[in-house]
C-alpha cells in the first residue's frame, strides 16, 4: 500500500496526526500532513483508514 496526500485538499487539522501518529506528522514549515512511511506496513491498516475517515478535506487515499 502507498500513502498519497494531496496537499492542495490538506488544511493541517491534524486529524491524521491523531488517528495514526505512527504514520502521519504536520511539516513545521507548511503546516500541511505529510506521511512518515510512503509504503506502511499492513498492519498499520486500521490506523491509517481511522486516518483517511476522520480527513475533513478528504485529502488522505491510499492505493494498493
Amino acid at each position: 500500500m502507498q500513502i498519497h496526500i494531496d496537499l492542495g485538499k490538506c488544511c493541517g487539522y491534524g486529524n491524521c496526526v491523531l488517528a495514526a501518529p505512527d504514520v502521519f506528522a504536520l511539516d513545521d514549515v507548511s503546516n500541511l500532513a505529510v506521511a512518515l512511511v510512503t509504503e506502511p506496513d499492513e498492519a498499520l491498516r486500521p490506523a491509517i483508514d481511522r486516518a483517511i475517515d476522520e480527513c475533513p478535506t478528504e485529502a488522505i487515499t491510499t492505493v494498493a
